[in-house]
């Protein structure tokens, strides 16, 4: 008598059913900016919101775990992989135009680049994201995490967004209603698919100006060309800092911790809020490293940091 195949392969099978070009154990560290990750059970590439459904229906009908991937910064996977669907969307999940008929309305997908984004409506003349230039992820995930910088976020220029809930069903839901938090956005398993922008006129040679300086900064400034995921750390709450305003990587080089390494995993030397990859650092590595952070800030300042990089166990949980 023939063993029977794992119940995980009825679902991969299921998958590729819907869409042919549906990947088993892809090695995720070819995916993040990291360059950290083991194999996924299944990768898929959605290239509408329909196919998305689909995806999540599969999932929510097996009760497996989805991951949503987009360029692959913001998130540390661990080296056992992820025991679930990977989600990346397709480019063609990825358009930007504006609304004609609505002034300083712009549609984007979910796969658009944000650096992209930003370029693209400063050159048009068009304010409220260009300071997103060394954002370095997708429109779908710098909605999910409220993803801002130099003062602004997403929260400030969105007006609807369009979603798949973890059950499959195609939604738009308008900003009032979304949960925006200081970043992070509560969307209950949802996907992003699309979303609609409000932004303002204003002078295009300043606004390219804007993003020629901020661009420039970000290369100087941080490990630009080395393997990371972008800020670690949540900059703290006013409130934790008793009027001082110094940001989380301020605190950790205050801390004496830049260069501080274990395994290939080291606290950058420009910026000591990155955690860079030396060459075959280890999750184990990087969460060494922000635990022995956390520690020395809070010994040092009294002062508790939170991740701002998502951490993905294997079952899906986040967390160190």
């Amino acid at each position: 008598m023939l063993a029977r195949k794992p119940k995980v392969r009825n679902w991969i099978r299921a998958l590729s059913e819907l869409l042919p070009g549906a990947l088993a154990d892809r090695n995720l560290s070819a995916y993040t900016t990291f360059r950290i990750g083991g194999p996924a059970a299944a990768m898929v590439s959605p290239r509408t919101p329909e196919e998305v459904a689909d995806v999540l229906g599969v999932a929510s009908s097996e009760g497996v775990v989805v991951l949503v991937l987009g360029l692959g910064s913001n998130v540390l996977l661990d080296d056992q992989g992820y025991h679930g669907i990977v989600l990346r969307p397709d480019s063609e999940l990825g358009g930007l135009r504006q609304d004609e008929s609505r002034p300083g309305e712009w549609i984007v997908g979910a796969g658009f680049p944000i650096p992209l984004l930003a370029r693209r409506t400063a050159g048009a003349g068009w304010e409220g994201v260009q300071r997103l230039v060394g954002v370095p992820g997708v429109v779908g995930g710098g909605v999910a995490m409220n993803a801002g910088a130099h003062g602004q976020d997403f929260s400030q220029v969105v007006l609807s967004v369009d979603l798949v809930s973890r059950s499959g069903e195609l939604k738009r839901v308008e900003s009032w209603e979304l949960d925006w938090r200081y970043r992070e956005t509560r969307l209950d398993g949802a996907v992003v698919t699309g979303v609609r922008l409000k932004l303002e006129s204003a002078d295009s040679d300043a606004l390219k100006e804007e993003v020629r300086k901020l661009f420039r900064w970000r290369r100087a400034g941080t490990p630009f060309d080395q393997p990371c995921c972008g800020s670690v750390f949540k900059n703290p709450d006013a409130a934790e800092m008793s009027g001082s305003s110094r940001t989380a990587g301020q605190l950790i080089d205050e801390a004496g911790l830049k260069g501080f390494r274990v395994g290939a995993a080291q606290v950058s030397g420009k910026h000591a809020n990155y955690i860079v990859n030396l060459g075959r650092a280890t999750s184990g590595d990087v969460k060494s490293v922000m635990s022995e952070v956390r520690s020395r800030v809070f010994k040092s300042f009294g002062i508790e940091l939170h991740p701002e990089v998502k951490v993905i166990g294997p079952d899906g949980s986040i967390g160190l």
